[in-house]
């Protein structure tokens, strides 16, 4: 196919040539993958300033979406790809592979570093989703910095690069910049732009910005950062958000209210228990989408009155496809039970068959699960319905699953439907991914790109 890029495109791929860092902060549907490929391909074939590049990715995203691309566009067709994941010999065999792009999933970076025996001779690392290398505790975040060092260009790619905070950043910006931007110690950067929040003595559990941190910290970061919405580039579908409100009877509620307060819930199949306020957050969510698990791990039926709405509003579908963001296991075992009986054909989007078959059109009901499917998927060709049937805390994991449908090549106008049992904790769950949204857009409005402006920094 022949590759007619947007205006910003063509820039953000300009940008990333002239950076040997940089961090490219793009929305979902920009079309962030052929605008590094086309960065890729110009450096290796025109300026012969690379020769060798690792792409780390979510792993369907390693093994559908980076091939997908290289294999769709016309002007990078040269270029020659790896795909190593599987089995510990499957990966060496396709890192021993002559190829322009090996392309890993994140899991396997310590792996390739410190276990493959493979020399680390890539030139050019770009780590898309960025936003996963955000804990410097974490031993794939270890591995990547200990090799960092000898890599010339690193790109990292993320539409949601601060979404619990800017504490995030730290580590995120190690990874590209080796700490010359925002400290080489995770405490320099907490005492220079923050302060301590919540405490139990000497233990801190939360911090907060100091006064004018946030734009220190954006003019910090500011001349190796691009950042770009989708909605200021492109002509996005109508986003439709709505909540479809169910209610639980009293003796439903009741189960609810006695965990809530006492954290400990008798039932049949025996006691649920919270050992502190995350465990019974936790709880409480299961107990609002239907069920709960049991101490012994068994999981009681609370209330139905989320499948019925799921029910209803793929009967009022009619016939169009409808995407269902699910949570816990349980829910996925009900759901599945639930269209069972309904004789409503379904498929799990944990398969790559299962996604063609969706992307085709070929089922109703797609169930999806955001930990696992959240980043990368295109499924926008196969419906314009999502449902959330449980929610997610995690703002992330949230903005990448609407954007499976919410995005560029998207025909309809989208709808999002938010199956909420009121007075439960999905009404806080709702509000509290509202409020992280604040610190996510101050972020990428600050430093957001502005097309034309070349010259950059």
């Amino acid at each position: 196919m022949r590759y007619e890029p947007h205006d910003y495109q063509v820039y953000a791929a300009e940008y990333i040539k002239r950076h040997d860092v940089a961090a490219v902060l793009l929305e979902c549907g920009l079309g962030k993958t052929s605008i590094t490929l086309t960065a890729i391909n110009d450096l290796m074939f025109d300026s012969f300033e690379i020769h060798k590049v690792l792409v780390i990715a979510p792993i369907r995203v390693a093994k559908m979406s980076w091939p997908d691309e290289i294999e769709k566009w016309d002007h990078i067709s040269d270029l020659k790809y790896s795909v190593a994941v599987g089995t510990e010999a499957e990966r060496i065999k396709a890192l021993e592979t002559p190829a322009d792009i090996y392309l890993i999933n994140r899991e396997n970076v310590q792996w390739l570093v410190e276990k493959s025996g493979l020399p680390f001779d890539y030139d050019m690392v770009v780590v898309d989703e960025l936003s996963s290398f955000k804990n410097w505790q974490a031993k794939r975040f270890k591995a990547l910095m200990k090799v960092r060092p000898r890599v010339k260009r690193v790109v990292g790619l993320t539409g949601t690069p601060s979404s619990n905070g800017l504490m995030d950043l730290f580590a995120e910006y190690k990874i590209l910049d080796m700490g010359q931007r925002l400290g080489r110690f995770i405490g320099q950067y907490r005492n220079a732009y923050f302060k301590p929040d919540k405490t139990n003595g000497h233990i801190v559990y939360s911090y907060k910005l100091l006064p004018g941190a946030e734009d220190a910290i954006y003019d910090r970061i500011s001349d190796i950062t691009i950042s770009m919405k989708s909605a200021d580039h492109i002509k996005m579908p109508e986003l439709v958000n709505s909540r479809y409100m169910v209610r639980l009877d009293k003796k439903e509620y009741l189960k609810y209210v006695r965990m809530s307060q006492d954290l400990l819930l008798k039932l049949p199949k025996g006691e649920v228990t919270a050992a502190n306020a995350a465990a019974l957050s936790g709880k409480l969510t299961q107990m609002a989408n239907g069920a709960v698990y049991s101490d012994d791990g068994d999981y009681e039926k609370i209330h139905d009155r989320k499948l019925d709405a799921l029910e209803d509003i793929i009967e009022s579908a009619n016939g169009k496809p409808v995407l269902v963001a699910y949570w816990y296991q349980h829910d996925l075992d009900r759901i599945q039970e639930r269209l069972t009986e309904l004789k409503v054909d379904f498929v799990r989007l944990d398969k790559e068959q299962n996604i063609r078959r969706w992307n085709k059109g070929d089922v109703p009901v797609g169930l999806i699960h955001p930990a696992s499917a959240g980043h990368g998927l295109n499924l926008q060709s196969g419906g314009n319905i999502l449902v959330w049937f449980g929610l997610t805390w995690s703002l992330e994991l949230y903005q990448q699953t609407v954007a499976r449908l919410w995005r560029q090549g998207q025909e309809n106008t989208v709808s999002v439907i938010h199956i909420i049992a009121a007075k439960t904790i999905d009404e806080r769950i709702m509000n509290a991914l509202e409020t992280k949204d604040h610190t996510q857009s101050a972020l990428i409005e600050a430093v957001k790109a502005e097309v034309g402006a070349y010259g950059g920094k």
